[in-house]
C-alpha cells in the first residue's frame, strides 16, 4: 500500500484522526524510568502498546532519540510498532532539508535505516531537496507549510511577487504541493493547530493532500476548530485526510506507574473529541 492508503486504512480500522507523537524526554519519564535514557525504548513501546488501536499514525521525533544516543532504540521501536500495530503508519519527524547526494542520504536514513512510512521535510531549498524522497515508491513526505510556532510568521507569512498576485509564502508552498511538486501523490503539508484560519486557507489551496497538524494538547491547539478547518468528507467518509498530532499531553498524562493507562485514557479522549468534531 502507498502511505496515503495506509493512512486511510488506519483511519477506518481504528476510527481515528489522532497521531500519537513520540517525543521521549527522560527528565519527564514516570518515576521508575525518570532520567534514564536507556529506557527510552521501554517507555515508548509501552505508549505504542497502550494506543495501538486508537492511533491513525505514530510520529517519533528523531531529535529526542539522537540527543540521547538512542538511534538504535528508535530502530528497535519502529520494529516493535510493526509487530504491535501493523495497521498504523510511522511518520519520522525529522524536518530534513538539503539537496543532491545529502538529501539522498537523508532519504536512506528515513526509509531504509528507520523504515518509516513518511517523513517531515523543510521545502526551503526547493524541489531538488524533496525529489530524492519521491524515488521511494509509496512513501510519503510532509512539507512544512504553516507551522505552529510563533516565529513561523517571520518567513511563512511574507508576501511574494508572483504572476498570481502576492501570495504568502505558506500559500505558495500549499499550491506547489497540491500541484507540480506532487508527482506521484506522495506529498502532504504540515500546518499547526494553533492557526485554524490558516489551516482552512491551506485546505482551500490544497483540497486533496493529507495535512499533518501538530499542536493539539500541550501546545494549546483547539481540536474541534482543527477538524472543522482541515477535515473534508462526504457522508462521514474522509475525502481529504488530516493527521492530528498530540505528543506531550498523551506521553506525560501521569508521572506514576499508571503512565501507560493514563496515556491510553488521554488518547481515547482526544480521539473521541476529534471524531465528534467531524
Amino acid at each position: 500500500m502507498t502511505f496515503l492508503d495506509q493512512l486511510r486504512t488506519a483511519e477506518r480500522q481504528n476510527g481515528s484522526l489522532l497521531c500519537v507523537g513520540l517525543d521521549p524526554d527522560p527528565a519527564k519519564f514516570p518515576e521508575q524510568y525518570r532520567g534514564d535514557a536507556s529506557r527510552i525504548y521501554d517507555f515508548c513501546a509501552a505508549i505504542v502498546d497502550a494506543t495501538a488501536d486508537l492511533a491513525m499514525a505514530f510520529k517519533p521525533q528523531i531529535a529526542y532519540f539522537a540527543a540521547h544516543r538512542a538511534e538504535a532504540q528508535l530502530e528497535r521501536l519502529v520494529t516493535h510498532m510493526r509487530n504491535a500495530a501493523p495497521q498504523v503508519p510511522v511518520i519520522l519527524d525529522a524536518k530534513r532539508g538539503d539537496i543532491g547526494s545529502t538529501a539522498e542520504q537523508y532519504a536512506i536514513e528515513a526509509f531504509e535505516r528507520y523504515g518509516a512510512d513518511a517523513v517531515t521535510l523543510s521545502p526551503f531549498m526547493g524541489f531538488d531537496s524533496v525529489a530524492p524522497y519521491l524515488k521511494y515508491h509509496g512513501k510519503g513526505a510532509f512539507l512544512l507549510c504553516r507551522t505552529s510556532n510563533p516565529g513561523g510568521d517571520d518567513l511563512q507569512s511574507q508576501r511574494l511577487a508572483s504572476v498570481d498576485g502576492q501570495p504568502l509564502l505558506y500559500e505558495h508552498i500549499a499550491r506547489l504541493v497540491q500541484g507540480p511538486w506532487n508527482l506521484n501523490g506522495q506529498l502532504g503539508l504540515v500546518v499547526g493547530a494553533t492557526y485554524p484560519a490558516e489551516i482552512e486557507r491551506v485546505r482551500a489551496l490544497a483540497p486533496t493532500v493529507p495535512l499533518l497538524i501538530p499542536g493539539v494538547g500541550a501546545q494549546g491547539g483547539d481540536a474541534a476548530a482543527t477538524v472543522k478547518a482541515g477535515w473534508r468528507g462526504v457522508n462521514g467518509e474522509t475525502v481529504a485526510p488530516i493527521v492530528v498530532n498530540s505528543s506531550r499531553a498523551i506521553l506525560y498524562a501521569s508521572p506514576g506507574a499508571d503512565f501507560a493507562a493514563a496515556a491510553r485514557a488521554e488518547a481515547l479522549r482526544t480521539r473521541e473529541l476529534l471524531n465528534a468534531s467531524r
